[in-house]
């Protein structure tokens, strides 16, 4: 998604004019205005809410789950994206979220407690490497809906920050969704351009909760 800023300006210059008014339009010669589209926000066609997970082992999970920030526009997605700390810079343990305002990052928010992830597990060779474009892409095809007609089955997505391996994860709310799951699947892995022969998997929630991340089964691959 790019920025719908328009940089050209528009200028309005003198002309001919009256003798009595000479000498002052010789005084204003160009006068510059700003381009109207700069002094206007542009709308997303849904209000995101930044959350950020820290890690503190003195306080119980909920209290570490905090909302960073809403916003509903281009221009505040992009300031709030520059004043936060990358992904790849946040400590181990900690995650950021990234879901339509509303819907909390938690398998047990009603829009996502029938849902699931489609899963992109990273080494920590990746951290420094292709962490932060693939988390920003994620963002970007949120915000700018690149799911098209899938759009509304997406509730976010999650970037977890762990020492054994990070993960990134685009999260929907309705697993039995075949078509719709598979073209969310099908969409991520093409924008983060994802080889072939590598295949990342989509897990349901209800098989996570019962079991490992690591070992919960896969409903479908691309």
């Amino acid at each position: 998604m790019k920025m719908l800023l328009n940089p050209a300006r528009y200028r309005l210059e003198s002309s001919p004019v009256p003798d009595q008014q000479q000498e002052e339009d010789e005084i204003l010669g160009e006068v510059s205005i700003p381009d109207p589209e700069l002094l206007i926000k542009h709308p997303l066609h849904n209000r995101w809410a930044l959350w950020y997970f820290k890690n503190d082992k003195t306080k119980d999970w909920h209290a570490n789950l905090k909302v960073v920030t809403a916003f509903d526009t281009v221009e505040d997605f992009w300031a709030l994206y520059n004043h936060v700390l990358p992904a790849s810079k946040i400590a181990p343990g900690c995650d950021y979220s990234l879901f339509k305002d509303g819907i909390q990052p938690m398998w047990e928010d009603e829009r996502n407690k029938r849902g699931g992830r489609w899963l992109i597990n990273l080494n920590k060779r990746q951290r420094n490497m292709e962490l932060d474009s693939f988390w920003l892409e994620t963002l970007l095809c949120l915000i700018g809906e690149a799911f098209e007609e899938q759009s509304d089955d997406v509730c976010g997505a999650v970037v977890n920050i762990r020492n054994k391996g990070d993960k990134l994860s685009i999260w929907t709310h309705d697993a039995t969704r075949n078509e719709a799951t598979m073209r969310v699947g099908r969409t991520l892995k093409d924008r983060l351009n994802i080889p072939r022969d590598i295949t990342i998997g989509f897990q349901a929630h209800s098989d996570t909760m019962t079991k490992a991340g690591s070992t919960a089964k896969n409903r479908f691959v691309v």
